[in-house]
């Protein structure tokens, strides 16, 4: 769905790239040497099962995981770290998750409970505080900023949660997200992890955020012409550089500007009825496409026959849609109806979305029923008028 929808980011003319730049080059990469850890305060210790770290043991796994107080992905990635720590106990891998705050900020959270804390199945259970849940692995800050600044800053990293795997040769293997490293993890304990290619796909990643920011200048600068064809630049160094997801990455950027422009060739056509045949089966993505289509008409695009896929799609499908997802379908439904001209059909689909709303949503539709009813009565006044 992200291939189906990315256009939308980049049919504006104003494209903000959304993630952290990547503008210099790493000091700290996949292959590094590891740093060593001169952590100040080490709180939490998996119940004395693990000792501080300063230097990486030979033959042994360790995750890095740079974390704040203040941060809601980092939150909700304890529970996961907590799993991941149990599953990896006695295989030979620690987790070290360190703050820049102060002690004293660390420990006033450890108290209280989880947000998570039973709210459901696989959750901590209820009552469960941040002490309770972190115990499990090594929790800990660095107020003097010495590590963050050897991992997160040496590597170009600037937003947390960020985790970074060491592995048995004390070499940095994998960089990302906690809650992405449950397969690279598994791979580098089993002695399975391909170092090389991922170094190579992680690379081609910073370069695709530096060249986002390329394009968003382009885009912002109305050069359209010059973004399309900075895109297919792209494209082609992706394939020479067999970098299979960059090239469908760029494809799509390529198609979103083609269609924000107006430009509706055949191929943009054919491109796009490709993504409707895959999502056949699945009115709700149906109805998410059309959505995008509708917000790339309203900065300006055209889209040409699309629209008219789109709705017959998402109308042959609506059978195998859930009863509270009839407001979505039939709002989209008239959305692009309206962008086609075809007020009074798209008068009938939002009806039939107000009909099936609850209060909620209701106030959040009407007033578009009542902005295309005004539509059509000026319409109709002005052909009387002639």
């Amino acid at each position: 769905m992200l291939r189906a929808l990315f256009f939308v980011i980049c049919s504006l003319a104003l494209l903000v790239v959304h993630r952290a730049p990547a503008v210099a080059e790493q000091e700290l990469t996949i292959g590094s040497p590891a740093p060593s850890l001169d952590i100040e305060h080490w709180i939490q210790d998996g119940n004395g099962f693990f000792k501080p770290v300063k230097k990486f043991k030979k033959d042994k796994v360790y995750v890095v995981e740079f974390w704040a107080t203040w941060c809601g992905p980092c939150i909700m990635s304890m529970p996961h770290l907590a799993e991941t720590q149990k599953k990896y106990r006695g295989r030979g891998v620690q987790i070290i998750s360190i703050s820049d705050e102060s002690l004293d900020e660390v420990e006033s959270l450890l108290s209280q409970e989880h947000p998570q804390a039973g709210k459901g199945k696989g959750a901590p259970a209820a009552g469960s505080t941040f002490a309770d849940i972190t115990s499990a692995y090594c929790l800990t800050t660095d107020p003097d900023r010495s590590v963050h600044e050897s991992y997160m800053e040496a590597a170009n990293q600037n937003g947390i949660p960020t985790s970074f795997i060491v592995g048995k040769s004390g070499q940095v293997e994998w960089i990302g997200h906690p809650m992405e490293m449950d397969a690279p993890l598994e791979a580098v304990v089993e002695d399975t992890w391909d170092r090389v290619k991922f170094k190579k796909q992680f690379q081609s990643a910073a370069e695709f955020e530096t060249n986002m920011q390329k394009l968003s200048m382009l885009a912002g600068a109305g050069k359209f012409d010059d973004a399309i064809a900075f895109a297919e630049a792209q494209i082609k160094k992706s394939k020479a550089d067999e970098l299979d997801e960059m090239v469908i990455q760029w494809t799509d950027i390529r198609f979103s500007l083609m269609i924000s422009t107006g430009n509706i060739t055949d191929d943009v056509v054919t491109y796009y009825r490709d993504h409707i045949n895959t999502m056949k089966d699945n009115p709700i993505q149906l109805a998410q496409f059309g959505y995008s289509l509708y917000d790339a008409f309203q900065q300006g695009g055209d889209l040409g026959p699309l629209d008219t896929d789109v709705i017959k799609a998402i109308t042959a499908s609506s059978d195998k849609a859930p009863a509270d997802a009839v407001p979505f379908l039939q709002n989209t439904i008239a959305q692009l109806f309206a962008a086609d001209g075809q007020l009074e059909k798209a008068i009938e689909a939002q009806k039939k979305a107000v009909d099936a709303a609850d209060e909620r949503q209701k106030r959040r539709l009407v007033p578009f029923l009542e902005s295309l009813q005004g539509k059509l009565a000026k319409e109709k006044k002005a052909r009387d008028d002639k």
